[in-house]
């Protein structure tokens, strides 16, 4: 199964994580498929910078966000996209 989840980067005591794509065996920091993004909680508003089309594209291919990657998904607008895009292509399939 593949996972959308954070992957801890910086040093101790001062947090920043990357999004990746990553198969859900391999461990937290290890080996992943790819970046989607990165989001760093320290800064006032925190800031997530995510590639919508990546991320989306990642969904609708079976990838699950883990719960804080959903949360971080649905603040920048991507979940709204992909709950779109799998009720238009729903409505698609029934009419056939």
């Amino acid at each position: 199964m593949v996972k959308i989840r954070l992957q801890r980067v910086g040093t101790k005591g001062k947090p920043h994580y990357r999004v990746v794509v990553a198969d859900a065996r391999a461990p937290r920091d290890g080996a992943f498929i790819g970046i989607i993004g990165h989001y760093d909680p320290l800064t006032e508003p925190a800031t997530i910078v995510i590639d919508e089309g990546k991320g989306l594209w990642w969904l609708q291919h079976g990838a699950q966000p883990s719960k804080v990657v959903a949360r971080l998904l649905a603040k920048v607008g991507v979940m709204e996209k992909f709950a779109a895009s799998k009720g238009a292509s729903g409505q698609i399939e029934g009419a056939e």
